[in-house]
């Protein structure tokens, strides 16, 4: 690994491709997710526009079995409990319905 530097999604970049400084754009967007014990709201990071940059791009990408969220808040359906973390990934098989956040 001599001079590489770890780039965006775990790609390695020559030091001239990417600078850890630079900002790489996206956009965030608040969603609920539901399984068949909780339901769940965080954040999911998706590009500006264009390819991929749907909500439900996401969730039809087959190239991906989990969903990394950020900001997140789960409450269990049984007791109402709530619980927040700053990041979990959530498995796409357990979600049963997702809609974007209308708070």
């Amino acid at each position: 690994m001599d001079g590489c530097t770890l780039g965006f999604a775990g790609v390695f970049a020559d030091r001239g491709g990417v600078n850890q400084g630079d900002p790489i754009a996206h956009r965030v967007e608040r969603v609920v997710f539901e399984t068949d014990r909780q339901m769940i709201v965080g954040d999911v990071t998706l590009p500006p526009e264009g390819y991929q940059s749907r909500f439900s791009d996401v969730l039809n990408r087959h190239d991906f079995d989990f969903l990394p969220l950020t900001n997140v808040e789960i409450t269990t359906l049984a007791d109402g409990k709530v619980t927040e973390r700053p990041f979990m990934v959530l498995a796409k098989t357990q979600v049963r319905i997702a809609y974007p956040y209308n708070g």
